[in-house]
């Protein structure tokens, strides 16, 4: 079986059956077609099949004759590979969703997912930088001088902790979209669902700053309607946002495993310790169910408990 390597390090199997690819693949096109999910969305999702799909093959089991056991198995295989608890509830998510589409089409009786719950989420909290840091990170760029590329990643950075938007968001973040006069960018997120979201003073006058000084020079003559571009004059990847942020926290001598998603993670703790309320924060960060948003009412309680931890006499 040929096999290619995921981000996290595991085989994939890329052979399935006939039959079971043809179930993937129709799965796949329900995915685009009928649930409008994105392309970045369904390539997560076929991930996590194929990962079970080649688990169970090994085990002589098709898809479409999968039992209970056979998932508790996959489960506890994963687990065992050292993978967290929230990217092992996030394939069991994949795969519940897999096998609602094969009951609706009547391709099996019953879901084997159907009396599975999923494993606990955030067993650690997120990580998250503080108020300090994130002034720290965001005039890191500077040290590289005024030319467009410091501009650039000056203005990136400052867009990502006002908006909270997701790096494949801000990757895709064209010219219409923000709105500089007003303060807001425009973006559509997961399940192709468009939100605004408001931006700050200091975003915009660094934004503003890019466009005017920057951009043009990145651009190169070419006709890229996107914000943020490369040396090529190409639209910012997501790998190349994320390598951005990594190359200015190393910079500003913060944590190295800082990533995009941190500063989405502190642009939502921020807001809610200067007392934004949580369905605001919902709308903000495209999050389709409330409860995914109530995480951070855990982040700010536990700053509180170690803060009084390590100030209070009797802490």
């Amino acid at each position: 079986m040929s096999q290619r390597t995921s981000r996290d390090g595991e085989p994939i199997a890329l052979e399935l059956t006939a039959t079971d690819r043809q179930l993937a693949d129709a799965f796949f096109e329900h995915l685009l077609v009928e649930r409008g999910l994105s392309g970045n969305t369904v390539d997560a999702y076929a991930r996590d099949l194929e990962q079970f799909g080649g688990f169970v093959a090994a085990r002589g089991v098709p898809l479409a004759a999968v039992s209970g056991g056979d998932v508790l198995a996959f489960l506890k295989h994963q687990r065992e590979r050292g993978l967290s608890a929230r990217t092992v509830a996030r394939r069991l998510s994949s795969l519940r969703g897999f096998y609602l589409y094969l009951v609706r089409e009547k391709q099996v009786p019953a879901s084997p997912l159907a009396r599975l719950d999923s494993p606990r989420l955030w067993k650690t909290l997120p990580r998250m930088l503080t108020r300090e840091q994130m002034e720290t990170l965001v005039q890191a760029p500077a040290a590289a001088g005024e030319g467009p590329r410091a501009l650039r990643d000056r203005a990136l950075l400052e867009v990502l902790y006002a908006t909270g938007l997701r790096v494949s968001e801000l990757s895709g973040l064209k010219l219409g979209e923000v709105d500089l006069t007003v303060g807001y960018v425009r973006t559509v997120g997961k399940g192709s669902k468009e939100r605004v979201v408001p931006m700050g003073g200091r975003a915009q006058q660094s934004l503003a700053e890019y466009l005017e000084s920057g951009r043009p020079s990145l651009v190169k003559g070419g006709r890229s309607q996107h914000v943020f571009l490369n040396r090529f004059g190409r639209r910012l990847s997501r790998q190349s946002i994320w390598s951005l942020v990594k190359a200015s926290c190393r910079r500003a001598g913060l944590p190295a495993d800082t990533s995009p998603h941190t500063l989405r993670h502190s642009f939502a703790t921020h807001l809610l310790e200067g007392g934004a309320d949580l369905r605001s924060l919902q709308m903000m960060l495209g999050h389709a169910d409330l409860a995914t948003t109530q995480i951070y009412t855990h982040v700010t309680r536990q700053r509180l408990r170690d803060l009084v931890k390590r100030h209070h006499p009797r802490g």
